[in-house]
């Protein structure tokens, strides 16, 4: 499961305020936080600029949470 929800409560961000910096409705954004959607590799890539982690980090593939440079 994507890391997204734990990322944005540890900023104290709102569904909507980060469906905005992805491109997309906060509906939409609930479900792929639950896991009812998947996200696009070019929203994964947003997420992951915005929260300065790694695409790895987010999917779970890794819990070094510095981006790789």
């Amino acid at each position: 499961m994507y890391r997204i929800r734990e990322l944005r409560e540890d900023r104290n961000l709102t569904q909507a305020e980060v469906a905005k910096v992805i491109h997309t409705s906060q509906q939409q954004y609930s479900k792929i936080e639950t896991g009812q959607s998947d996200i696009s590799g070019e929203k994964l890539v947003l997420l992951a600029k915005f929260y300065n982690v790694s695409v790895d980090f987010i999917l779970g593939l890794t819990n070094d949470i510095t981006r790789g440079k």
